[in-house]
């Protein structure tokens, strides 16, 4: 399959075929694709400056950091390409702040694909090919507070966690577990990261995920939705917390790339309030239309990142879904992951309910 075009929440194919996107490039397209004003932010920029390099700042790159800023006050920000590179950089920094290499991450978590964001991906499928990676890294279970007390001591610098475990089987951190990791990390002096590299920009119905838990962690990482779909990331470090890295310490090509941050810059300001209650609305909607389908054992997560638990294999689900129409992903063996844009309308869920029921049914048979 070859895309040739697309726009909101459709594909078209090279063979003139659509379909309804709800993998959104894997939660990247969070207002969908070909979005007017992220485009034309885009366009404007290229035809003044596409790079300048980390020896100079650039006026994009200054009004993102203005505006996260307003989502996160009393921070500082890192700019890069990528949410791997983004917890890269957490990872180096959280060294440096503490003076400790030991790191607590969850079992099924996954932060990324290069050496260092592996070593703290708990899902031993992907880590163990390419061992040995960074020692000195623990996992303890989602949501067991024992454990993860147990497991913080004072060679730990960092502990872990993303908001929703998005590629680990769509699985939400229970408030009291995050709450318990804030008191734990501050007790020991260790820094709290917050993963919203999936969760983040109103995925979850809010613009951080970690909202919902009512914490406030010493670092962040973002991409995916931050550029939705132009490539970049971003490593931001609580006030309270800064100070770890000096001049030099770390940089970044391409980080702050003014195309990049003139369409994340565009991509807060469409953010409204209305995209993010209809995020909330058509989550609620999917979820409980979909937790009454055959072969459906149970649903959950939170705004428009879906998991649904099947009694067969979430490939086999994919394929069909595929065949009638809809993209969706899977995120593990079986669960399927519905992740639309945060624009979709109800007829376009509507639509998708009507394919998932069907080709869960032809599984049945």
């Amino acid at each position: 399959m070859t895309v040739a075009s697309a726009e909101g929440c459709w594909l078209t194919m090279a063979d003139g075929k659509k379909y309804l996107d709800f993998g959104a490039g894997v939660a990247v397209l969070n207002l969908g694709h070909c979005h007017p004003h992220v485009k034309k932010a885009a366009a404007e920029q290229l035809d003044r400056v596409w790079h300048a390099s980390n020896h100079f700042w650039n006026q994009p790159m200054i009004d993102l950091a203005t505006k996260l800023g307003q989502k996160f006050p009393r921070s500082q920000f890192f700019f890069c390409n990528s949410g791997t590179e983004a917890n890269e950089a957490l990872i180096k920094y959280a060294r440096k702040a503490t003076g400790r290499s030991g790191i607590v991450a969850l079992e099924q978590s996954f932060h990324g694909r290069t050496c260092g964001a592996l070593s703290i991906t708990g899902q031993p499928a992907k880590r163990d090919i390419y061992a040995p990676l960074l020692p000195n890294v623990k996992f303890v279970p989602i949501n067991d507070i024992e454990a993860l007390r147990a497991a913080v001591d004072d060679t730990v610098g960092l502990v872990i966690m993303e908001p929703v475990q998005g590629e680990g089987g769509v699985w939400p951190v229970d408030v009291e577990f995050a709450k318990a990791a804030r008191e734990i990390t501050r007790k020991n002096g260790s820094l709290l990261a917050i993963d919203e590299i999936q969760c983040g920009v109103g995925r979850t119905g809010t613009f951080f995920g970690f909202e919902r838990l009512g914490v406030r962690p010493d670092l962040v990482s973002m991409a995916k939705g931050l550029g939705n779909g132009m490539p970049i990331g971003a490593l931001l470090v609580a006030d309270e917390a800064a100070g770890g890295f000096g001049p030099g310490d770390h940089a970044s090509t391409f980080g702050g790339n003014p195309v990049a941050c003139a369409a994340a810059s565009a991509v807060l300001d469409a953010l409204t309030d209305d995209v993010l209650a209809n995020c909330d609305r058509q989550g609620k909607k999917l979820r409980a239309a979909v937790s009454s389908f055959k072969g459906v054992k149970s649903v959950r997560g939170e705004g428009l990142l879906i998991g649904i638990e099947l009694e067969s294999p979430a490939a086999t689900a994919v394929a069909a879904c595929r065949e009638r129409g809809l993209v969706t992903t899977a995120a593990g063996a079986n669960v399927v992951r519905l992740s639309p844009p945060l624009i979709v309308n109800d007829s376009e869920v509507a639509s998708a309910l009507e394919i998932l029921e069907s080709a869960l049914k032809s599984l049945q048979s």
